[in-house]
């Protein structure tokens, strides 16, 4: 991540934080999406335990790489610049999938991608190298293979990610490109115990950060055994997280902020969303592109708009829309995806650095050719976070 990448992000961030705040005071719209979302198809080639995409009777329509296109320079016409994270299903088995962040490259559109990493073939990380991603997530539960294996629910998915992480890390660095290699792990029952030492493990492997997402309940699996609700798991759960927050003041790379990791114990209670954390800001900046066109502002409300029908503009400024930014900030539900969590500037910020300065030493150790031993980044202090949002 570049200082203009990272000098622009802050702008858009800080220009919406005034919007949210003129709306929630006033009512006066003038917010504009900032975090924007492609889920380019539903259906995968792995079989995770948490997920319901695998298991469809019917697949909802695909827009075209073309459709795909034209709701991209929509949404720059209107707010121009920005960064779309992509999204599936697996979206490397999308057929043009690469053809689209190639062209997201030639568009000056920033773009990253968060997959289970089966489709960074030899072929296809030159190809995303070269099409100079913001940063590429890796979906990745567990550095023990019969954790993160079950949990997939494919045999040797770990030494394939890890194989494909340690090419793109190299092919990264041989490029002299700069873009983060996040590991994004779903804390559940049969890993949360393990997530402190996939952390190092992430480190040593050479990856930039660490991004935690607790399951949420969409299957019967989630219910039956991945859900963190006995009181001896309870217990260690808190432990687990002040390890988090140890490691995190240290300066290991862990993206999550600390409000957010003390909530985790919480999320499991399925109790509503602290003061703290309220009100909810996601129909004030959240833009996703679902696989057939459709535009949510939170996966648990309905669409606001269609691109194929619709430009940007009109899809947010629309009635659908500002109704659903009433709705979603009156909403009290917890809510920590990594793309629904509530976080303030200082928040973004520290990630911001955390990011920069852990790809920039891990970039400058593989380029000198440092193996081993743990790769615990020292990052600047920056001010507490206090219980005011932005």
């Amino acid at each position: 991540m570049s200082f203009n990448n990272l000098a622009q992000l802050v702008w858009k961030h800080t220009r919406n934080a005034a919007a949210e705040s003129l709306y929630l005071n006033t009512g006066s719209d003038i917010t504009r999406p900032v975090s924007v979302y492609g889920i380019v198809n539903e259906r995968c080639n792995y079989k995770c335990r948490y997920c319901e995409y695998w298991r469809l009777e019917n697949y909802v329509d695909e827009m075209s790489i073309d459709e795909w296109k034209a709701a991209l320079q929509s949404l720059a016409e209107f707010v121009g610049s920005f960064h779309v994270q992509f999204s599936g299903g697996e979206p490397f088995i999308k057929k043009g999938f690469v053809d689209l962040v190639e062209w997201c490259h030639e568009q000056g559109l920033k773009w990253g991608v968060t997959t289970n990493g089966s489709g960074l073939t030899e072929k296809n990380i030159e190809r995303v190298v070269a099409a100079r991603p913001l940063n590429i997530n890796m979906s990745l539960d567990s550095h023990l293979d019969e954790v993160h294996n079950y949990a997939r629910g494919i045999e040797g998915s770990l030494e394939k990610i890890t194989k494909n992480i340690t090419r793109l890390i190299e092919v990264r660095n041989n490029a002299g490109v700069e873009f983060p290699v996040i590991i994004k792990p779903v804390l559940h029952r049969l890993n949360f115990r393990h997530i402190v030492d996939l952390v190092r493990w992430a480190q040593d492997l050479g990856a930039t950060a660490v991004n935690i997402q607790p399951v949420d309940r969409w299957t019967s699996e989630t219910y039956d055994e991945l859900w963190i609700e006995d009181p001896k798991d309870v217990e260690d759960l808190n432990g687990v997280i002040d390890e988090l927050v140890t490691l995190r003041r240290e300066g290991a790379p862990v993206l999550n902020a600390e409000t957010i990791l003390r909530a985790f114990p919480a999320h499991f209670r399925e109790e509503s969303a602290p003061e703290e954390l309220m009100p909810c800001r996601v129909g004030m900046r959240n833009y996703f592109i679902r696989t057939n066109g459709d535009v949510s502002v939170c996966w648990h409300f309905p669409p606001i708009g269609n691109v194929k029908a619709q430009s940007a503009r009109d899809i947010w400024y629309g009635e659908v829309g500002r109704q659903r930014r009433k709705e979603t900030s009156e909403c009290e539900k917890l809510c920590l995806f990594t793309c629904l969590s509530q976080k303030t500037l200082v928040d973004k910020a520290r990630m911001a650095v955390r990011l920069f300065g852990a790809n920039k030493t891990g970039s400058k150790r593989n380029s000198d050719g440092g193996s081993g031993g743990s790769r615990t980044v020292s990052l600047p202090v920056l001010p507490a976070v206090g219980a005011d949002r932005e």
